[in-house]
């Protein structure tokens, strides 16, 4: 059922939703954009499209605490100290990001499951954001992801001087129990504002300059074809290895852990690690991958063959565009998938 809030009472939503766990939201800070916790002073931006970094890091942080270690004399002590879950909401999150957890769901709830990966989802509430005009640098539609209708458990459109409400699961129509006060429901008329903004998003999309992309030639049959293309060579030519283009990915899930000794123990931790690093995966005999061409190579191989071999042919990129912005030297997934999409003799 479709409800709806006037848009001067978008502070009493927030408030209401923040009583009774945390919320988040894209907040400006500085200029930057990201998903912060909700403060009653806080610059929020429900206009920004793409927050610098996506909503990954509350189900995936940067960096978590996993175990603490602590000796006296021969005796070792292991305490748990990972980081408590409680119930909190992630509100705003655009089309593009809101698909990336599944991707991740299908990499930490395999077995074995990531059981701090999973305390988190099932935890967090996603409401979801339709995209009244995507950017340039989106292409989401090209892995069949709706920007106009996102999943998530909530999803909310924002037209004229009302927020649209659409609980979709369970978690979502919890929530919105926890709002109706605030909530009416939406009339025929509002259904059809709804529909046209829908339809505009949808063809502003295919409109984009990287709308019309193809992931024709990316069948896994094509993979040692692929792998060996000698256009890979040039592709990488100028890549610099900094990792920007996996810091920012909402579906890049490399990770390394660490022990550090804090002086009174020993603290273990995972912090996000890049395949475009040299020192990624280092064993006791060297790199396997030692050049840039071959990491470069294997992001964008994982990205489009090795991951939906995988996983039923679910690819794992998401058409945010935040590497195509953020590249400092302008080479990213879709450039790649341009150059390599029709078949190359080797």
């Amino acid at each position: 059922m479709m409800l709806k809030l006037s848009k001067d009472k978008i502070g009493e939503l927030f408030q209401k939703l923040a009583s009774s766990r945390t919320l988040y939201l894209p907040i400006d800070n500085n200029g930057q954009v990201n998903f912060g916790q909700w403060t009653p002073d806080a610059v929020v931006r429900l206009d920004q499209l793409k927050t610098v970094k996506s909503a990954k890091d509350f189900f995936f942080p940067q960096t978590e605490n996993i175990v603490a270690f602590k000796r006296q004399g021969k005796d070792i002590s292991i305490i748990e100290n990972r980081d408590q879950n409680e119930p909190f909401v992630v509100f705003g999150v655009r089309g593009c990001d809101a698909r990336s957890l599944d991707i991740l769901d299908k990499v930490f709830l395999c077995d074995p499951v990531d059981s701090f990966y999973k305390a988190r989802r099932e935890n967090g509430v996603i409401v979801s954001m339709a995209c009244a005009e995507p950017e340039e640098t989106c292409f989401c539609g090209v892995f069949g992801i709706d920007a106009a209708e996102p999943q998530g458990d909530v999803t909310i459109r924002i037209i004229g001087d009302n927020l649209y409400w659409d609980g979709k699961t369970e978690k979502g129509k919890a929530l919105g129990e926890s709002v109706k006060d605030l909530l009416v429901q939406a009339t025929g008329q509002d259904l059809e504002i709804i529909k046209k903004q829908d339809e505009r998003s949808r063809e502003i999309l295919s409109m984009l300059p990287l709308g019309d992309l193809s992931l024709d030639g990316f069948e896994e049959s094509a993979l040692l074809e692929k792998f060996n293309s000698p256009l890979w060579k040039e592709l990488s030519q100028a890549c610099v290895g900094c990792g920007t283009c996996t810091y920012v990915c909402p579906t890049c899930q490399c990770y390394d852990i660490q022990d550090f000794d804090t002086g009174h123990g020993i603290q273990r931790f995972r912090c996000w690690d890049s395949c475009m690093y040299s020192d990624f995966t280092l064993m006791a005999h060297g790199n396997s991958r030692k050049s840039q061409m071959e990491r470069f190579r294997q992001r964008f191989m994982h990205k489009l063959i090795y991951y939906p071999a995988n996983n039923d042919g679910v690819y794992s990129c998401v058409g945010c565009g935040r590497c195509v912005a953020k590249c400092p030297i302008s080479m990213n997934i879709a450039k790649v998938i341009r150059a390599l999409g029709v078949s190359v003799s080797v």
